[in-house]
């Protein structure tokens, strides 16, 4: 009798006990941007979490996903048919660069005039290049974006950005890391670089309104950037730390990293300015998805500011 009585309390101890969940983070692992995210979960996190391939569109299309990460081009596109969605942190802000080919008479941003660029249509990498050019006066009209393939180290396949560069299909890339450094290694001496300050990729981690109001999911998400702000501070403050790992986590070389490192800039925060970036962004995010642009009160919905707060304590403890 006493051996069933211990059997039934223990079983009600389990049924009160509150089982954590395993967290689900979706990102695109091809890009430099997601790798805080493994130092988080690997040196800092206390539960458990999956990483999985994807980003912000698998919060809408998977359920079991927390948090997604992209660019704010992203971000943005999702949002205007999922309004649900939240940004709760930026991970990394990259300033873009441009690599062009001397021998195609490119001395200055101007002589990109009638010239064709790698990049991406219809995200960041075009957002950029329209951004960047428009400040020496050049329209979208005046220069050729072409489509390709990023690259993460060499070699780089035919249909990639940096063979494309070096094979002289076209004559400047513009884009993130490390195909622009990849794509001026290729070219060599040939290679000018356009740095700017004009645009800067926000990598933003999201997740929804209907996560953050679950008591429990919202724990272990505090909890997760919590440990995303301290691996950004190892980052940002002691990279040799992390970068052998990091770059194994991309299929990259340690080097090349190095090389791209400072024009990325790691801090776990909410842009003050973030509203203002996204305002001007998605008038051109809403053209190329032929929609209405969003206002600024709908924007000021996207941002939750508040999490970041509590994580920010909770990192400090």
């Amino acid at each position: 009798m006493m051996h069933s009585w211990h059997i039934f309390c223990s079983a009600l101890l389990l049924l009160a006990t509150p089982s954590l969940a395993a967290l689900k983070v979706a990102s695109n692992l091809e890009v430099l941007e997601w790798t805080p995210e493994l130092i988080a979960k690997e040196d800092y996190y206390n539960g458990t979490v999956s990483i999985v391939n994807g980003g912000i569109p698998s919060l809408s299309s998977d359920r079991s996903v927390d948090l997604g990460a992209n660019s704010e081009t992203q971000l943005l596109r999702q949002y205007a048919t999922h309004k649900n969605l939240r940004t709760v942190l930026t991970t990394v802000e990259v300033y873009y660069r441009i690599v062009a080919s001397k021998k195609k008479g490119i001395a200055k941003l101007e002589d990109l005039k009638g010239k064709r660029i790698g990049a991406f249509p219809s995200t960041s990498s075009e957002y950029f290049v329209q951004t960047l050019l428009a400040t020496v006066g050049l329209s979208p009209s005046d220069y050729t974006i072409v489509p390709g393939g990023a690259c993460l180290k060499e070699p780089c396949g035919s249909g990639t950005f940096p063979a494309m560069l070096n094979q002289g299909t076209i004559d400047a890339i513009g884009m993130w890391e490390p195909s622009v450094q990849l794509g001026a290694e290729a070219i060599g001496a040939d290679a000018i670089i356009f740095e700017q300050t004009s645009y800067r990729e926000i990598y933003n981690l999201a997740t929804t309104a209907e996560k953050l109001a679950d008591p429990a999911k919202r724990q272990e998400i505090v909890a997760y950037v919590a440990a995303l702000v301290k691996a950004e501070d190892v980052f940002r403050l002691d990279p040799e730390k992390v970068v052998d790992r990091a770059a194994a986590a991309v299929k990259t070389n340690a080097t090349l990293f190095r090389e791209v490192w400072p024009v990325h800039r790691w801090t776990a925060r909410n842009p003050l300015d973030i509203v203002d970036v996204m305002l001007e962004e998605d008038k051109y995010v809403a053209r190329a998805d032929r929609r209405e642009a969003m206002s600024r009160d709908v924007l000021e919905a996207l941002v939750d500011r508040s999490l970041l707060e509590d994580a920010l304590k909770l990192a400090e403890k």
